[in-house]
């Protein structure tokens, strides 16, 4: 945020951004955890798991009525029939991740759509069998590109081009990721990078990689778990050949919740694209015939399995209507960069010398999440997490050494920024 002159390090200028904030009316619609003293805790935790919205109860109960009126005809019965049901989702989704209707669908669990997705798009050769992934991912993107590498007769050690980043640096340089596409594209069959790295909180270029793949003949997908409901995107318009993510970070559904793909539309109508098939992704005209011989929807729909679970779908629902409440993402975004910008200069104020802020500063390469590292007094950053929960603050620690932190703009506000700086600032002098 390139505004840092305007902010001022007090409380009651905090309080004056908050009572300015166009969207602090959206705090009241969200379920904050309580302190044991009864305050509201500081809950900058969003990245992980967000809070529930207070309509989240409501959707849930409403759809179980449904079941209790209905039973088996509530597939068919009532405002938000079952069969349809992941339809009510389009519009909201289709907005959050800049795609049209038919290019997006929630299904599955994340990791469940990432493997779905390698199934169709990576189609390794005896010359282009590698797929692009960053050294030290999250766990879970390593694992199903490692063993969809050996489900194919590759070796990893082979196959899986890890990058990372310069030497003595903390995130990535965009001219590194596209001169390694550059160098090695013509041996790449797959590029699956995040959209936002977990644990730096760094937002990659989507576009320029997409572009640089496209040119070396590579598809290209995101794993959007860190990115959906946090920043703005254009998966259409960058020409993205697939995208994964959950929604239980800054969407809200929670723990577990029904996860989201996008599946770009020129994909669509080639029905001899390898899938693992499920009669949800069948043409649903001719869906109950029962027929056996799959006839694959001519949308992102057409990757479904199973029908989903319902009471899932429905938090996600109440989330959506909770995103559209506020003004969409574009407002949502426009609030983070200032909510974010804030926290950022109260850091530097108080603690340049102490804390290191790894996410990059400007605007268009990071969202909510900071990541901070302890330099000082030779304490020990898990040791300072620890102190600053016992304080009332919810963040989360990541192996190594990092403190990762999120003012979601949904829910937190100015102040929860300053009242964590004075928290972490105390926890550092114990």
């Amino acid at each position: 945020m390139n505004q840092t002159f305007e902010f001022q390090n007090t409380l009651e200028f905090a309080k004056e951004l908050d009572q300015l904030d166009p969207i602090k009316h959206m705090r009241s619609q969200f379920h904050i955890p309580k302190q044991s003293n009864g305050d509201d805790e500081i809950y900058l935790c969003g990245n992980s798991l967000g809070l529930q919205p207070q309509k989240t109860q409501e959707y849930l109960t409403f759809e179980l009525s449904q079941w209790q009126k209905y039973g088996v005809k509530g597939h068919f019965s009532g405002d938000f029939p079952w069969m349809p049901y992941h339809e009510f989702l389009t519009e909201g989704l289709a907005n959050l991740v800049g795609a049209k209707h038919s290019e997006v669908v929630a299904m599955n669990s994340l990791t469940t759509n990432l493997h779905l997705m390698m199934v169709s798009f990576y189609r390794p050769t005896d010359t282009r069998h590698k797929i692009l992934i960053e050294d030290h991912a999250f766990p879970s993107d390593h694992y199903a590109v490692e063993s969809q590498i050996k489900f194919h007769g590759h070796n990893p050690e082979d196959s899986m081009l890890l990058i990372k980043p310069r030497e003595g640096e903390d995130t990535f340089r965009t001219e590194d990721i596209l001169k390694v596409i550059e160098d090695e594209g013509d041996s790449i069959a797959l590029i699956m990078l995040p959209g936002v790295q977990y644990y730096s909180g760094q937002v990659f270029d989507m576009a320029a990689i997409t572009q640089a793949g496209h040119e070396k003949g590579c598809v290209v997908g995101f794993d959007l778990a860190h990115a959906t409901g946090n920043i703005e995107m254009s998966l259409h318009d960058w020409d993205v050949d697939f995208a994964c993510w959950c929604h239980y970070k800054y969407l809200n559904s929670g723990a577990g919740a029904v996860a989201g793909c996008f599946v770009h539309e020129k994909h669509h109508k080639n029905k001899d694209l390898p899938r693992f098939a499920g009669w949800w992704g069948h043409n649903k005209d001719t869906r109950f015939k029962m027929d056996n011989r799959f006839d694959p929807i001519e949308s992102a729909e057409a990757w479904q399995l199973s029908n989903p679970p319902i009471l899932s779908l429905a938090a996600i629902r109440a989330s959506l209507d909770t995103v559209k409440e506020a003004g969409g993402i574009q407002a949502l975004r426009e609030k983070s960069l200032k909510l974010t910008g804030y926290l950022r200069y109260l850091l530097n104020e108080e603690l340049a010398s102490d804390v290191k802020i790894i996410t990059p500063e400007k605007d268009n390469e990071h969202g909510c999440q900071l990541s901070l590292t302890i330099d000082t007094h030779g304490l020990d950053g898990r040791l300072v997490f620890e102190r600053i929960e016992a304080a009332g603050v919810t963040g989360d620690w990541r192996y190594p050494n990092v403190i990762r932190v999120a003012p979601v703009p949904q829910y937190n506000t100015y102040e929860d920024c300053y009242r964590f700086v004075q928290i972490l600032k105390e926890s550092l002098t114990q």
